[in-house]
């Protein structure tokens, strides 16, 4: 049963989250340093399996449909562990397209709504992208 609450857990959960980006984007910034995008990459896979839950979390990446996705992202984190970590941003961003691939729209109609920046998402050319 899905549980709409947050409680202590999730709010720490989406913390944890939030820092991942954050040290994943620092990563990228500071030229692929592995030891921040590692840090990243720890701290989302902690935030997401703190807001959702280990079962929900565990589901999602065994999914038959996830599984080329999820084979990406580990390969990405993989890579940038031992030390590659150009190569391991390349597979795991593409593992993160194909695993969230259904919460694109969602993403899209939620950008088009956004108030200053709203109308560059409702343009033909960006709405022919995005959908």
């Amino acid at each position: 049963m899905v549980s709409f609450e947050v409680n202590d857990t999730k709010k720490i959960g989406i913390g944890l989250t939030g820092f991942g980006v954050f040290f994943s984007f620092l990563g990228i910034i500071f030229f692929f340093d592995k030891g921040l995008l590692a840090m990243g990459n720890i701290l989302f896979l902690a935030g997401l399996m703190l807001t959702i839950g280990l079962k929900s979390t565990m589901q999602f990446f065994v999914k038959p449909k996830n599984y080329k996705g999820t084979a990406s992202f580990g390969s990405g984190l993989f890579l940038i562990l031992v030390g590659w970590p150009f190569f391991g941003m390349i597979l795991e961003a593409y593992g993160f397209i194909v695993l969230f691939r259904g919460f694109w729209p969602t993403a899209a109609v939620f950008l088009q709504r956004l108030p200053i920046v709203g109308w560059i998402f409702k343009q033909s050319v960006v709405t022919s992208y995005l959908n």
